[in-house]
């Protein structure tokens, strides 16, 4: 493959550079030669090289614009703000017309964080630009600043309708439009941009991520369809293309699409997951476990695939092996609420009681406050014979739930259980008043207070006429 005569020239001019740097003879370049070979050192990250390539341009140019606009460039880099705006000022009073003093003028005041006037140099520089899709670009990325959502949006589609193969633009927009919660817009101004550029992979992509938002599986797999139809090795549109039909419960054709992004990279944990997951609600155990085991075996320290495990274990009832996988999972993230209550559940079902105690204790200091987890701990508890406890943990439970039946007969119970009898009526009666149907939630947790004659005649007081 031949090189353009642009690039070969481009090539000669550096390792020219550089040969002369390292003889130390002093070569001439012209002073568009000098802009890309310091430009490029920029890119590279090589500051050093950068100035020196400058240094040597303002000597053999010392009035170069082009030259003194790129001094203004690597002052603005520094942070050396005042000398690069009074260089600019005397380009200004020379060029008046130059955008480009108008750009860097913006991108100075940007950095001073006065992102007003950079928009106002911005929109100067339009005036006498040729480069539009450039401007409208900064232009959007100054409101992005300003936390102006709309207005960014309005510029990054300026720049689109210039330059419709813009990238950076069209993933902006689309930012916009989430951060506004504009979801149906994006995929109506998507579709009008798929028309003009039907061959963007990155379009149809965005496309499937917002129907996948709004839930519109079937369009989010046509959109990442076509994505990899225009990229074949489009490894993003395969994993998301596996996560909608996944949602449509096509298992297999999700099975596929997660496989292919192995194909074309690297396995990941989360696509040996997701597999896994698939094989599972397909009922084939054997696969779905093989592939958990290579999710962990990828990765050791994701939770989520030793979690997998002690989920899969768990549904075949397998408590042994189940606890085993849910230690493994703690061990890496022990702050983990939702795995504290697998953990716990885990031990109840073995009958292990204090380890369950110590699991719903755990996950409410994590910030489990889902009623069901307070009534487990609860449960636990009144089965060790923790009355008193049990009555401490309710009360704080009733704090998150203030008027609910379940605390108010369990605290009943506890109450009449330690001979408080006139709590516990107070509770009983207050579980009465508010859901009276599910009175023989004392019959279940607590059958010997249930059958007192006292208890009984109660509840009969309580008992509203049909």
């Amino acid at each position: 493959m031949h090189l353009d005569h642009e690039e070969e020239d481009y090539n000669l001019s550096l390792s020219k550079f550089e040969s002369m740097l390292k003889t130390n003879k002093v070569l001439f370049f012209d002073s568009e030669e000098f802009e890309k070979i310091i430009l490029h050192y920029l890119d590279m990250g090589k500051a050093t090289l950068a100035k020196k390539a400058l240094k040597l341009g303002l000597e053999q140019h010392p009035k170069s614009s082009g030259l003194k606009l790129v001094q203004v460039e690597m002052l603005v880099y520094d942070d050396k703000l005042d000398q690069a705006e009074k260089l600019l000022n005397e380009l200004y009073a020379i060029e008046p017309t130059n955008e480009e003093i108008f750009i860097q003028k913006a991108n100075i005041y940007s950095k001073r964080d006065n992102h007003e006037k950079a928009v106002e140099f911005l929109q100067t520089a339009l005036k006498y630009t040729e480069d539009f899709p450039d401007v409208y670009n900064l232009i959007g990325m100054e409101y992005l600043f300003m936390d102006n959502l709309e207005l960014a949006k309005e510029n990054f589609i300026k720049c689109l309708e210039e330059d419709f193969e813009d990238q950076s633009a069209l993933y902006n927009v689309v930012y916009c439009f989430e951060f506004l919660d504009q979801n149906l817009e994006a995929i109506e101004y998507l579709k009008t941009y798929i028309e003009r550029n039907p061959y963007s992979e990155i379009a149809w992509h965005q496309s499937g991520r917002l129907y996948y938002g709004v839930k519109d599986y079937e369009n989010a797999v046509r959109s990442f369809e076509f994505a990899t139809y225009i990229d074949e090795e489009f490894v993003g549109a395969f994993m998301e293309k596996g996560k909608a039909l996944e949602r449509l419960k096509r298992y297999e054709e999700a099975i596929e699409s997660y496989k292919k992004t192995i194909e074309l990279d690297d396995p990941t944990s989360y696509a040996l997951l997701r597999i896994g997951k698939c094989y599972e609600k397909l009922g084939n155990k054997v696969q779905a476990l093989k592939f958990f085991n290579k999710t962990v075996h990828e990765d050791p320290l994701l939770d989520k695939g030793w979690i997998a495990i002690t989920d899969f274990y768990v549904r075949q009832k397998n408590y042994q092996k189940a606890l085993y996988f849910v230690n493994k999972a703690l061990a890496i993230d022990d702050q983990n609420r939702l795995y504290w209550k697998r953990f716990a559940t885990i031990n109840k079902a073995m009958d292990q009681f204090e380890e369950a105690e110590f699991g719903y204790r755990k996950a409410i200091e994590f910030g489990d406050y889902q009623l069901d987890t307070w009534l487990f701990w609860v449960d636990i508890m009144q089965i060790m014979g923790e009355y008193n406890n049990a009555i401490l943990t309710l009360i704080q439970a009733a704090e998150y739930f203030p008027d609910d039946y379940e605390i108010e007969y369990r605290m009943a119970g506890f109450h009449m259980l330690l001979n408080e009898e006139e709590k516990g009526n107070f509770h009983l009666s207050n579980g009465l008043r508010l859901n009276f149907k599910h009175r023989a939630i004392i019959k279940e947790l607590f059958p010997t207070i249930w059958d007192r004659t006292t208890v009984q005649e109660y509840i009969a007081k309580h008992k509203k006429p049909e």
